[in-house]
């Protein structure tokens, strides 16, 4: 006779990325420390982001962003993405964003929207690392 085996009681989710990137792997110590150490919602959900798979990390449009960076109540925001931001042709004009409204995108295509035709930059483009002087704990 067997022993049954439950297949209800286990978890399963990712613990570390599987990417060997060095530079993601030290982005993920840092966040796996903040989100030890803080009570900070934020810094979780950065590190849970952090691990996910290419598939579950779609790129995010430029209008999309603006569009939801216009909602009510998002005035003083920080826009915040961990993934790929791209540019959409169909937006001719970025608007211009408070000064707190920044854009974090952590790899891929550079925002061509940062570069218009006018030569100013709208949005302003860093990496996690100065997130974190901006974020208050």
């Amino acid at each position: 006779m067997g022993v049954a085996i439950r297949h209800k009681d286990r978890k399963v989710r990712r613990k570390e990325p599987k990417s060997q990137d060095i530079y993601l792997r030290l982005l993920v110590k840092l966040y796996r420390f903040l989100a030890r150490r803080t009570n900070s919602i934020f810094n979780q959900v950065v590190l849970k982001r952090l691990f996910m798979s290419r598939t579950n990390r779609p790129p995010l449009f430029l209008s999309r962003m603006i569009r939801k960076m216009k909602l009510p109540g998002r005035e003083n925001k920080t826009a915040v993405v961990v993934g790929t931001v791209t540019d959409d042709v169909r937006v001719q004009e970025v608007p211009k964003l408070k000064p707190h409204q920044t854009l974090h995108p952590l790899q891929g295509p550079e925002v061509r929207a940062c570069q218009r035709p006018t030569g100013q930059p709208r949005l302003q483009k860093l990496t996690f690392d100065p997130t974190l002087l901006l974020k208050r704990f």
